[in-house]
């Protein structure tokens, strides 16, 4: 029943801008905490942003610190990525999930719900 969807990937050039949405259903989105995650082809996946469930603290990989946004809109069960000042290292298939723990990290491993994806290239 827990499912998370993402959208708004798509090709953008060097220094645009996109945000990407996590539809969430089957649980309470304050009471998680979500991560967006990336991966480009044959890389391994790594942590973009967490928002905690109980405080809605968030938190950057420093690859992304000051470009990226993550934000929830809990009525509706939504949690987006803004990415601004892209660049081409941000290219990736890009992924929310949802976390096991309470205590927030940016280990794949530790989430145990994740969306289908949905890709952003930036390119001139």
């Amino acid at each position: 029943q827990v499912q998370l969807v993402e959208s708004g990937g798509g090709l953008v050039q060097p220094g645009g801008s996109l945000r990407l949405s996590c539809a969430t259903s089957g649980f309470t989105l304050d009471a998680y905490n979500i991560g967006w995650f990336r991966q480009a082809p044959g890389k391994e996946r790594e942590g973009v942003s967490y928002i905690r469930g109980r405080s809605g603290r968030t938190y950057y990989a420093d690859d992304v610190k000051g470009r990226f946004a993550i934000s929830r809109d809990s009525a509706n069960n939504m949690v987006y990525l803004q990415m601004n000042s892209l660049e081409p290292k941000d290219t990736a298939v890009y992924y929310c999930a949802r976390e096991k723990y309470s205590i927030p990290t940016l280990e794949p491993k530790d989430y145990d719900y994740w969306g289908q994806g949905t890709q952003v290239t930036v390119s001139s």
